[in-house]
């Protein structure tokens, strides 16, 4: 069994302020804007007031993207678009600004943050800053053995914990959440799949670069094999990460749940961070209530896990590439709700009684116009 003891962050993760939400809707029946007219981002407004503990809400001014890296072992097996042990040409993409995500995040003046868990490279490979959460070089095969030890899978859920907490502590006030893997959707659509009860067609998908049938049939037996391994631990979330996850997805169910208790909002992108959110789940039911889902990819397995987290996505573009890139396209959208719910002025009582009356009054004059003989 695990030495950390999951059953404490269902005592240290509160939900957002619901009194501060109902002062937040109770203000926006009195903005200038009808109730209703913008949609969504009425309730974005609401959830980012109840998040951040006041009604006026405050802008998104520090946020950052966060991604996790890592190789998983089970790419050998040919279920993926990009070549086993790659995970390291994604890093160094997003390191030298020439990956979507970092075009994107240039474009948005958003910090971006890699965290290295398993990256199939040697350590010098990549800054001190990035490797110095490393806890192994790539992660198991999966259909055939453990992604990681017990002891592995502790270390890189305590890192995703630190990640989450150097964050906060530096003032980021939210959190673009993605990873850089290869192999990685493989393991999540299994981590899915075992805590929805599905079977592996259900959860399936065809990955960042759309593999083809005879890939997608081997991803779905790798999965199938990987499923028989997971169900007899799904009563630890730690052993399942160590079982059929990997070290970037036990550092981003950390990095979620921590996250949670230090009242960080988080967006979620696509399968990976759905499904460490749906452990994360598991371990803390008022987690999700942190959490934002970005976009919807078009990978079954992602909305299987947001269906059962009753998160409903922002955007639907079909963004597959993973990087956090359909999570920060999000990331305008949620900052026009802030922006929208502190700076729409209020209406007074006596300016919208006297609003009602000069629309009676002028209702009247049509009425009476209308009711004269025609000369």
């Amino acid at each position: 069994m695990s030495r950390i003891d999951l059953d404490e962050f269902s005592d240290l993760i509160e939900r957002p302020d619901g009194a501060v939400r109902r002062e937040a809707e109770a203000r926006r029946e009195r903005l200038a804007v009808t109730p209703g007219s913008l949609g969504r981002l009425d309730e974005l407004g609401e959830w980012l007031a109840a998040a951040r503990g006041t009604a006026l809400v405050r802008q998104i001014e520090r946020p950052r993207v966060v991604l996790f890296a890592g190789d998983h072992g089970v790419a050998r097996l040919d279920v993926s678009g990009r070549t086993a042990g790659t995970a390291g040409e994604l890093v160094r993409g997003v390191l030298e600004g020439a990956s979507p995500v970092a075009v994107l995040a240039r474009r948005l003046d958003v910090p971006v943050r890699v965290v290295d868990l398993s990256v199939d490279t040697e350590p010098d490979a990549f800054p001190a800053e990035v490797v110095r959460h490393r806890v192994r070089r790539g992660s198991g095969r999966i259909d055939v053995e453990d992604a990681l030890t017990l002891d592995e899978a502790e270390a890189a859920f305590r890192a995703g914990v630190a990640v989450a907490d150097e964050e906060a502590d530096s003032g980021t006030d939210l959190v673009v959440l993605g990873d850089l893997s290869v192999g990685g959707t493989t393991a999540a659509a299994v981590l899915i799949a075992a805590l929805c009860g599905t079977d592996a067609s259900v959860v399936t998908g065809r990955g960042g670069l759309a593999i083809d049938d005879l890939a997608w049939m081997r991803k779905c037996a790798a999965i199938r094999d990987a499923l028989r391994r997971a169900r007899p631990v799904l009563g630890d979330q730690l052993q399942l990460l160590a079982t059929v996850g990997g070290a970037d997805l036990a550092a981003m169910t950390g990095f979620l749940l921590q996250s949670a208790v230090r009242k960080l909002p988080v967006v979620l992108d696509g399968v990976v961070s759905a499904a460490c959110a749906l452990v994360a789940q598991r371990v803390a039911f008022r987690a999700p209530d942190w959490w934002l889902a970005g976009h919807l990819s078009g990978e079954p397995g992602q909305a299987k896990a947001l269906d059962r987290m009753a998160l409903e996505p922002l955007l639907d573009q079909s963004v597959r590439v993973g990087e956090g890139v359909g999570a920060l396209l999000a990331l305008p959208l949620v900052r026009s709700a802030a922006a929208l719910a502190a700076e729409l002025p209020e209406v007074k009582a006596g300016e919208a009684g006297a609003e009602e009356t000069g629309a009676e009054e002028a209702e009247e004059a049509s009425d009476e116009e209308s009711a004269r003989p025609v000369e």
